[in-house]
């Protein structure tokens, strides 16, 4: 069977897909703020709304750059996963149907949610207890280190060189100019830094090396949405086994870029009671803030150079004196 998820995907097209209710009949799409990685349409139905995602052999945001079309099998595994914790079950969209041969997958409409995009220009706050909520999140997420999960290897093989290798070469071809005037020059400062870069090699080994935990992958507000039912967290197409520090380190990191970085340490401390190598956390944390300013997956971020320098300063104490 072909089949191409796309806004323009035909209503013919989406009926005969062989999961709909008796006399449920598709009325339109419509679509979705934009996802990175993979195609995905909101469908609606005269008994509901549905997602629905597929996976290409490309990041859908950058065509330029190929992805394994498996991811989407990873995420399926992960909602699975989590959907037998009691705990982290309410967190997830539900299942509704796979067509493994398209790379097709379709779940619950989690409504009108959106996600904590907002909380880098400031136009979107984030509570104590939402805080608290993706804490809770984790420290269960944490526990679990499932046998039979995918190694998911070749998406983070994709992520390694996005995380710690593209955004420190020299010559890489990304301007980083075009995203901010004198951005490229202050790069330079980091990219000619040998005994930096030999910590951050050190660190992307680490990340592609088995681990402990089931880990998120992507843990940033682009992945967290709000909603009347409380947080849920979506797109684990990242997700595997191994250092519940990668999700800290991510977490803390994003947390930076918002502003909010003393409330999630104070928060960490109090609630998630996980064992962590600390250092190995503010490593990951100081790689995840350089290679969004100064790497491709750049950020709706409202900082000019001077404050850019300042974090990235502050990156390299946490990378090289944790």
């Amino acid at each position: 069977m072909k089949f191409e998820l796309t806004n323009n995907t035909s209503l013919e097209d989406l009926q005969s897909l062989n999961f709909w209710q008796p006399e449920e009949k598709v009325l339109k799409t419509s679509e979705l703020p934009d996802s990175n990685m993979n195609q995905v349409i909101r469908i609606h139905t005269n008994q509901r709304t549905v997602i629905a995602k597929q996976s290409r052999d490309f990041v859908r945001k950058f065509p330029q750059i190929s992805a394994p079309i498996q991811r989407i099998e990873t995420e399926k595994k992960f909602y699975e996963t989590v959907q037998e914790s009691e705990f982290l079950n309410p967190y997830s969209p539900k299942i509704i149907s796979w067509f493994p041969d398209i790379y097709l997958l379709i779940t619950e409409d989690l409504g009108g949610v959106g996600d904590f995009s907002g909380l880098y220009s400031g136009e979107k706050q984030i509570s104590d207890s939402e805080i608290k909520s993706l804490i809770d999140y984790l420290n269960h997420l944490h526990q679990l280190a499932p046998e039979n999960f995918p190694d998911n290897l070749e998406m983070r093989v994709l992520n390694h060189e996005h995380i710690f290798n593209f955004p420190f070469e020299i010559e890489n071809g990304f301007d980083l100019n075009t995203i901010q005037k004198g951005l490229q020059e202050l790069s330079l400062r980091y990219k000619k830094d040998d005994s930096l870069k030999q910590k951050i090699h050190d660190l992307g080994k680490r990340y592609l090396a088995p681990g402990n935990s089931l880990l998120h992958g992507d843990f940033y507000p682009g992945s967290w949405m709000s909603g009347n039912s409380g947080i849920k967290i979506i797109d684990p197409e990242f997700s595997f086994v191994g250092d519940r520090e990668f999700d800290l380190g991510v977490f803390l990191a994003h947390a930076d870029f918002a502003g909010i970085s003393t409330q999630v340490e104070q928060a960490l401390a109090k609630y998630y009671s996980q064992d962590i190598d600390s250092k190995l956390v503010q490593g990951y944390r100081g790689v995840e803030i350089m290679r969004r300013l100064i790497g491709i997956a750049q950020l709706p971020l409202r900082l000019n150079l001077g404050q850019k320098e300042v974090l990235l300063e502050r990156a390299i104490e946490m990378i090289m004196n944790p």
